[in-house]
């Protein structure tokens, strides 16, 4: 077919200069051209923008919040016409078919599920609440906390056991004189750090799925569906305990979870009274002024105040080697002198408090820490890739590096005391 002007349609079209125009890449070409292209990244993040608020700007807004009137309230499920009962009957149902309950939705949920605890579980076995949002949660209080339903600590059995065993075995064996025994364990935030502890996560997958043993268990973060596998969620319970069911002295692990939205809007008061102050004060020193200058934010993105918590450290400290851990002991204990022997006024700067890199070096190979300065380099950068050590270097006559822990004297002094007790 011709077109209009007489020339073959099907004939390469050529530009005024005569050259033909390119014909369109292979496709297994194009995929090479594509992938070997590096993806462009931003690095202009939201937290570089918006700083989080200080202490009085979140006392503000919640005063705010609860100021308002009952017709600019937001009705949620929870908070608008709903009947609490039938929600209520319809848990316990699915708690009583095997399954365990995991709530997630903006907003804090302790409230409804103390409530649903005290007023439904209650009446139908022993119940334990675990916060999770407390820092200071262990598996020794958990266990503490069910050791006191009666029985539990008095159960024998012909083979030596752990606290933990013993726990799922007298709820395991509680139906074989015809009186069962059920445990009712309500996690707030299973999803908080502290709950995330391999030691806390091998229990709690025991005890889901103990066939008298339910868990009802509350998630706020984003991510926290990725604490779990496949395999974890659709884990199933047993109808009952049955000793074959253990292979290779290995119980099987999981939760059988069921899904439900507890959307409810309401502030996370309680649940922020036990967050780090230090993290507060940190955020307080970014928002003071102008806001968009930054002040105080020394090298590595970390405030003078220091919003570095216990749980950042220990997580770093378990995964270094015992001379990384025995140099940040010595700057830690030396730090902690400087801070004990100094009346300074501005507790705030910690960097006056630190210890200067020759001085290091020199106690680091004292103690055999470090020999040379390239493994001492090597040691501090575990740290100050994580923010753990902070550095600056001074100018003028006697300056130098000067090396610093940027956490106040009371969380030094706990973590002290942790590696100590090793």
């Amino acid at each position: 077919m011709d077109s209009d002007d007489g020339s073959d349609a099907c004939e390469p079209w050529e530009s005024e200069l005569g050259a033909p125009v390119a014909t369109s890449t292979p496709s297994f070409e194009a995929y090479f051209v594509q992938a070997s292209s590096r993806a462009a990244t931003s690095s202009n993040v939201f937290s570089s923008h918006i700083l989080p608020l200080s202490a009085d700007e979140y006392a503000t807004a919640i005063a705010a919040y609860k100021a308002r009137s009952q017709d600019q309230t937001v009705q949620t499920r929870w908070t608008g016409p709903w009947n609490e009962t039938t929600a209520f009957r319809r848990y316990a149902r699915e708690l009583a078919e095997g399954f365990n309950l995991l709530f997630y939705g903006f907003g804090s949920k302790r409230t409804i599920l103390n409530k649903f605890a005290t007023e439904c579980l209650a009446k139908k076995g022993h119940v334990v609440v675990v916060n999770g949002f407390q820092p200071n949660t262990t598996l020794k209080d958990i266990l503490a906390s069910i050791e006191r339903v009666p029985g539990v600590l008095s159960h024998s059995s012909s083979l030596p056991l752990s606290a933990e065993q013993r726990v799922y075995d007298f709820f395991a064996k509680s139906s074989q004189d015809g009186s069962r025994v059920h445990l009712y364990l309500v996690v707030h935030n299973i999803d908080s750090p502290v709950m995330r502890s391999q030691k806390i996560r091998n229990f709690l997958s025991l005890l889901a799925l103990n066939p008298h043993v339910h868990l009802v268990a509350s998630i706020d973060r984003l991510n926290a569906p990725l604490l779990w596998s496949t395999s974890d969620i659709t884990a199933r319970k047993s109808p009952s305990h049955n000793p074959g069911d253990v292979k290779n002295g290995v119980r099987s692990r999981g939760y059988a979870w069921l899904w439900h939205d507890l959307t409810t809007l309401s502030p996370y008061d309680f649940e922020l009274t036990y967050a780090d102050r230090s993290s507060i004060s940190g955020a307080a020193t970014l928002s003071t002024g102008a806001r968009s200058a930054r002040q105080g934010v020394t090298a590595g993105g970390a405030t003078s105040g220091g919003p570095l918590s216990e749980a950042a450290v220990v997580h770093v400290l378990a995964a270094v080697t015992a001379k990384a851990k025995k140099l940040f002991t010595f700057l830690a204990a030396k730090q902690l002198e400087n801070i004990e022997a100094t009346t300074a006024e501005n507790s705030n700067d910690l960097q006056q408090y630190g210890l200067t890199y020759d001085s290091l070096f020199s106690a680091a190979r004292a103690e055999f820490i470090a020999t040379n300065d390239t493994t001492l380099r090597s040691l501090l950068g575990e740290f100050m890739d994580h923010g753990l050590i902070l550095s600056v270097n001074q100018g003028g006559q006697g300056g130098g590096e000067t090396l610093w822990i940027p956490l106040r004297k009371e969380r030094i002094m706990k973590i002290l005391q942790s590696l100590n007790s090793e």
